[in-house]
């Protein structure tokens, strides 16, 4: 029997959840639920209805895993404590800084509840977690570090978007060569964020718009782009839809450290993403966490989970005897 998946949110994230539950068998699409009217809005997917947000805890009995598409920002650290009452649930939650009370919050209601939930699912955090846990385990004496890019950063195009006179923007994250190089070589370098990172923005800017006023807000925003090199381009409305409509994304881990009895021997792990579509890849992660938390909650377990928690045998679709004989 298929695993009832239920999508809260249907942006560009939902909709990745919508095409994943497509290339797994063991999982089919049970509802959709929107702040936007009902309906109005048409989903790919046949026969599935479409629900008012506001309803989602009148069809729990309809939902195996509810899955959550809102951003970190507003969404989900109301939406995933709330939900976890009724649901089963997993979420893509990815500031950092703010992840244990996250943890904390989700875990409360889900073990009073008795349900299961798995938060900060995708590929950092998710995916580059746990590769940065295995490798510090690995190799103890090392150090790691992680880069990001060349890709979209989705909030900090919408940063650049709320600045006056700025119609739209896309902001690329752009690893520094020369800094990963270092590392693979061997090197422990302790790197800046403005060594390992320079950031490219292209911009559609209304007509009399002030450029120089704009470039100068965006290179010293706060928290956003004062502590890198930032380029800045300014664009036509048709440039943007023809060169930067897509999401891609990617990036690395690297670890470097030794072993032997006096550390003789340099060892280098590294992980490598390139994604031409970062909600899509997203959302196939969220997907492989929904799997895990309907089978431990098939088990009788009950709390928060991250991908750091759960082993990884729950994520597949595959029978732990196909696991040995095909991926061992």
């Amino acid at each position: 029997m298929a695993i009832r998946i239920g999508i809260m949110g249907y942006g560009n994230l939902g909709r990745g959840v919508e095409c994943a539950i497509r290339q797994n068998p063991d999982t089919e699409l049970a509802a959709v639920f929107t702040r936007r009217q009902p309906g109005e809005l048409h989903i790919r997917t046949e026969g599935v209805p479409v629900y008012a947000a506001a309803d989602a805890a009148a069809h729990a009995k309809e939902i195996d895993v509810l899955i959550l598409c809102g951003g970190s920002a507003t969404d989900l650290p109301a939406q995933t404590p709330e939900f976890a009452k009724f649901f089963h649930v997993v979420d893509s939650f990815d500031t950092h800084a703010r992840i244990p009370e996250h943890f904390a919050a989700v875990n409360a209601a889900a073990k009073e509840a008795g349900k299961v939930a798995v938060i900060s699912c995708g590929w950092d955090p998710g995916m580059f977690s746990l590769n940065r846990v295995y490798a510090d385990a690995i190799l103890p004496g090392g150090t790691s570090y992680t880069f990001w890019g060349r890709g979209v950063s989705q909030g900090h195009s919408d940063a650049v978007r709320r600045i006056d006179g700025v119609l739209d923007a896309r902001q690329y994250t752009i690893p520094v060569e020369e800094a990963m190089e270092r590392i693979r070589r061997g090197e422990t370098p302790e790197l800046t964020t403005r060594q390992k990172h320079t950031r490219e923005v292209f911009v559609v800017a209304a007509d009399g718009a002030d450029k120089e006023r704009i470039t100068r807000e965006i290179v010293t925003m706060p928290n956003y782009f004062d502590a890198y090199d930032t380029a800045v381009h300014f664009i036509t409305a048709e440039e943007m839809k023809r060169d930067h409509a897509a999401l891609p994304h990617g990036g690395l881990v690297i670890r470097s450290g030794k072993t032997g009895w006096d550390g003789e021997d340099t060892q280098i792990i590294e992980y490598k993403l390139r994604l031409d579509s970062n909600p899509g890849f997203t959302s196939s992660v969220l997907l492989c966490c929904a799997r895990a938390a309907w089978r431990m909650g098939q088990e009788g377990q009950s709390g928060c989970r991250t991908v750091l928690d759960i082993a990884p045998s729950y994520f597949s679709a595959k029978s732990a005897e196909e696991l040995r004989s095909q991926l061992l």
